[in-house]
This record gives C-alpha cells, sequence and structure tokens, in this order.
C-alpha cells in the first residue's frame, strides 16, 4: 500500500471566519478524519495556521520575501492528511470527503509520496 499527501486548498484564505465558525468546521474535519482512522488508513496530518507565515519568491535571481502564505497565488494551504491507499483513485475518494469542499473554489490536491526506493 502506498501514501498519499491529500492537500487542502482554500480559494480565500484572507475571509475571516467566526470562532464558532472554525470550530464547527473543525468537528467536521476530525469527524473526516477519524472515519479514515477506522480504516486504518490515516498515518498522519497537520493544519497550516496563516499567521506567522512567509513566502520566499525567486525573482530575478533574487531571494525576495513576502509577508504570509499568499504571495501572488489565489489560494493557500489550510493543511494536510497523509493516508494509505492501495491506489490514487481509493485516495481521492478520501479526498472527496474533505469538509474544506464546502467552501466554493477551494479543492483537494491528491499525492503520491515518493518512497526511497527509487520508485516514484
Amino acid at each position: 500500500m502506498d501514501e498519499y499527501a491529500l492537500i487542502m486548498r482554500h480559494e480565500d484564505g484572507m475571509k475571516v471566519a467566526s470562532p464558532e465558525q472554525i470550530q464547527a468546521w473543525m468537528k467536521q474535519t476530525m469527524d473526516w478524519i477519524q472515519t479514515i482512522a477506522t480504516q486504518n488508513k490515516f498515518v498522519s496530518g497537520t493544519g497550516l495556521p496563516f499567521s506567522d507565515a512567509r513566502v520566499v519568491i525567486n525573482k530575478n535571481s533574487k531571494k525576495v520575501v513576502t509577508n504570509g502564505p499568499f504571495g501572488e497565488i489565489k489560494e493557500t494551504i489550510g493543511g494536510l492528511i497523509v493516508v494509505r491507499a492501495s491506489s490514487i483513485d481509493e485516495a481521492v475518494e478520501f479526498a472527496k470527503g474533505c469538509p474544506v469542499l464546502q467552501g466554493e473554489g477551494n479543492s483537494m490536491e491528491v499525492r503520491k509520496i515518493a518512497k526511497n526506493d527509487g520508485v516514484h
């Protein structure tokens, strides 16, 4: 079985949610992760807060640092989990259940994690 990263992308990371809304989303996310864990397919995960972040960009061979995770992109990465799956299709099915997809324009990126066996 391979491992896959399920990366949560938010269309507008600058939106401010109420503490109640954030708490509801966190519960939904924890419930979603629990459904994966009960299948013994959850490996790890973490959220990525928007505060205390920087982006380093190569512009004309100079390293430019911007505040926040926003840089020049329209979306931000809010977190990720790693799952075990028999195929990318199974990992995609896990991703389809993520509550982040309730937000318009939000997305889930599914990436196979490279192993040290030389085969990627």
